[in-house]
């Protein structure tokens, strides 16, 4: 084993124990899964960006760029960024006032305990694939920087995010976001400048970009109706299929006031834009100088091997390690409180705290050992963020945005856009492998809830006319 790996390993064991110091604050399901609701300007800052940056925004990116090109990456960082965005600007304090654990406690909330539980149900599917892109981009990490196979190295990050995340909770969590954060940007930092001093300058490194990378548009395509739902389809997916994440959720509600929320949101989003323009400027230029590559996630962590020196090469490392640590007990943790807090502990409210940590600890240790499953059979980082974004999320974008800003609609038409929704997408995408599945599902999904609100509607006002009209005897 050479020395960035045990560098590496250095810098894991240091976040873990960091993670089991802070975990000893935790006593609550509310410390456990919302860090006490009482994240303040920098830890909710730091949190929500370094949740959302994670392997897809480092590792995930890079490789995407390399490969397709920046109509690969519409994704990342520009649609997430705009996620965030819309996150501060609409959501963010109708969010907070709602004084909610899980996304799925507004479902209860606004139409009935079984749409709570389909929500719980199409949403943790969501986080498992999340989980399993950090994974995954974990073992290809230590695989890059050692001898081990990914199969190995995918286990052995497996077994590290599991013991971090059932030990720390959000509240660890969101104290080492701060550290990780930092490191992570600093790493960033420092692979850009060193790329461009060895290139020559910036002007020499903008020279090293292919022209043909440079569009957002898939080459072949010359359809305008086809360009408009290619761009529509990589612009919805991060927009209204991230915004209803829980990961996102739970840190807006984790902040100490309303305020906090919306301006951490906006901060975030634009930290986030600006670091996530380096992977993808690395990945592009990476194309040229090095070409042919048989794994082309493996380009940010091989342009970092030629360009740092060992020294800071660990430093980079244990930031791409940060970036990944700080996004996947996000999403085991979102996972967990999905399966304990709406499926289980709703059906028994009476449960003490104790118990309440232990079932939620548990499920994070079960949703790890499936995202590592999941992890070791994906295709790629990039896929398995993408997948995540569209699973599921249509129906319940739709039924959000009826049930928070208006009255229209019911359980009926919130169970069927949610199902509807979900169903198509799986469809559409799995078996008939359709170009836009997520726009069809988004377009399934209000159809759906229009269509059953509307009838209820009528429904309601033709049983009051005819109670109206009723002879008496």
């Amino acid at each position: 084993m050479n020395q960035v790996f045990f560098g590496i390993l250095s810098y894991i064991v240091l976040q873990l124990l960091l993670g089991v110091l802070v975990a000893k604050r935790v006593r609550t399901e509310d410390d456990f899964l919302l860090a006490g609701r009482k994240l303040g300007y920098v830890l909710a800052t730091f949190s929500i960006f370094a949740t959302w940056f994670g392997a897809e925004s480092c590792i995930g990116t890079a490789g995407t760029a390399y490969a397709e090109g920046l109509a690969g990456v519409t994704a990342d960082p520009f649609g997430y960024t705009a996620c965030l965005l819309l996150m501060s600007l609409v959501f963010a304090i109708p969010l907070w006032n709602l004084k909610l654990t899980t996304i799925a406690d507004f479902f209860r909330l606004r139409y009935s305990i079984a749409t709570e539980r389909l929500t719980a149900f199409i949403m943790i599917p969501t986080s498992l694939l999340w989980a399993a892109a950090q994974i995954r981009a974990f073992g290809q990490v230590l695989s890059a920087s050692s001898e081990l196979q990914l199969t190995i190295t995918i286990s052995i990050a497996a077994l590290v995010v599991i013991l971090y995340t059932a030990l720390g909770g959000l509240l660890a969590d969101a104290l080492t976001d701060i550290i990780q954060g930092g490191v992570l940007i600093i790493g960033l930092i420092i692979l850009l400048f060193s790329i461009v001093g060895d290139l020559g300058g910036i002007g020499a490194a903008l020279a090293a970009l292919a022209p043909d990378k440079l569009s957002f548009v898939p080459s072949g395509i010359d359809s305008g109706a086809h360009k408009f739902l290619t761009m529509a389809e990589a612009w919805a997916i991060p927009i209204c299929g991230s915004v209803v994440a829980q990961e996102t959720i739970s840190r807006v509600i984790a902040a100490r006031s309303p305020l906090v929320a919306q301006r951490s949101s906006f901060l975030a989003s634009w930290l986030y834009l600006c670091a996530g323009l380096v992977p993808l400027f690395i990945g592009l230029i990476g194309f040229t100088l090095l070409p042919n590559l048989d794994d082309p996630e493996h380009v940010l962590p091989l342009m970092a091997q030629q360009h740092l020196s060992q020294i800071l090469y660990i430093v980079f490392a244990g930031a791409l390690v940060s970036a990944i640590l700080s996004t996947v007990d996000s999403c085991l943790l979102a996972a967990s409180a999905l399966f304990s807090h709406n499926l289980i502990i709703s059906v028994r409210p009476n449960m003490s705290e104790p118990r309440k940590l232990l079932l939620n600890r548990i499920g994070v240790v079960g949703m790890g050992i499936i995202a590592y499953v999941l992890a070791l059979h994906a295709e790629g980082i990039y896929r398995l963020v993408k997948d995540a974004s569209s699973f599921g999320s249509a129906g319940i974008f739709v039924v959000m945005i009826f049930g928070l800003f208006s009255k229209f609609g019911g359980v009926k038409s919130a169970i069927a856009s949610l199902i509807s929704g979900a169903s198509v997408w799986c469809v559409s995408h799995y078996i008939l492998d359709y170009e836009w599945s997520y726009l069809l599902s988004l377009g399934v999904a209000l159809v759906s809830y229009l269509t059953m609100a509307l009838t209820e509607r009528w429904l309601a006002k033709t049983m009051t006319s005819s109670q109206r009209f009723e002879p008496t005897l």
